[in-house]
């Protein structure tokens, strides 16, 4: 009986050493892993973030994922410092953000990705063809208003005061030839079902929303937003006092990497584009 329990005993105390070793090295590198928190909306966020797990975890990092489904929670949790980083958030959207809360102090950590915004139509098949008073619907992000307006300005439907910029709202419409009407109460997650119920005449849509919704933006939308010199580059954030994180700076190098890139590429079809890595 003794001679068993020593054999047990010798057996546990193995087991625990590699233990051990296996938590406070990582990859065997000898180097302690790392635990980092992100939050990120579902769609491509999070799918992206579960891609670049094996790539963080040769770089020692253990990545846990906090889903959301909303614009508003990512950030609150990041300035209690429920999670250590976010991925969610485009840039204005993040400095807008920061301008109305006080306690938002974050730091754009690095671009990963631009979502072009789409709108759709259950009745119009362009811009073009929307009628006269056409009601236009976009979500209650202040942040998003401009870029939608510089879109239709784009596509020639109206034109905005000069030097309006990304900070344009409907007050800063200088020809509206179609006197479009614009209903911007709505929460982004529920633009899909507000498209699906065929409320409005066209329905501007994110593109993770949109995807998440089985609808494919370069096949659904009537007029979809370029990429080219878009502003609108989703980013990690971080709390200001964990801007030489080298952990968070970590995730970002790997989700900047050739291969989190093509992933990007080849598994969203143009709905989700890489940023430009200067």
């Amino acid at each position: 009986m003794k001679k068993t329990l020593l054999g047990v005993s010798l057996l546990s105390t193995a087991v625990l050493a590699a233990c051990g070793s296996d938590s406070e090295s990582g990859s065997g590198s000898g180097e302690e892993t790392e635990t980092l928190t992100v939050g990120a909306t579902s769609v491509p966020h999070a799918e992206i973030l579960e891609f670049a797990e094996d790539q963080l975890a040769e770089e020692n990092v253990e990545l846990e994922i906090e889903t959301f489904n909303d614009y508003i929670v990512p950030n609150e949790a990041l300035a209690s410092g429920e999670i250590d980083a976010n991925y969610f958030q485009h840039i204005p959207y993040l400095e807008d953000q920061m301008e109305e809360n006080e306690n938002f102090n974050f730091v754009n950590m690095g671009g990963i990705h631009i979502e072009p915004i789409g709108v759709y139509s259950q009745e119009y098949d362009s811009l073009d063809a929307l009628p006269d008073g056409a009601e236009i619907i976009m979500s209650n992000s202040v942040a998003d208003h401009g870029r939608i307006l510089q879109m239709l300005e784009q596509e020639g439907v109206l034109t905005l005061e000069e030097g309006a910029g990304v900070e344009a709202t409907v007050d800063d419409i200088a020809e509206n030839p179609k006197n479009l009407q614009f209903q911007a109460d709505i929460d982004a997650a529920t633009l899909p079902q507000v498209y699906n119920n065929g409320e409005g005449d066209a329905v501007f849509i994110n593109s993770n929303y949109a995807i998440d919704a089985d609808l494919n933006p370069q096949e659904d939308a009537i007029a979809l937003e370029s990429p080219e010199d878009n502003p609108y580059v989703n980013v990690v954030a971080a709390r200001e006092e964990d801007e030489d994180n080298e952990t968070i700076q970590t995730l970002v190098d790997v989700l900047q990497s050739d291969e989190t890139q093509e992933f990007i590429e080849e598994e969203y079809d143009g709905a989700v584009i890489p940023a430009e890595q200067e």
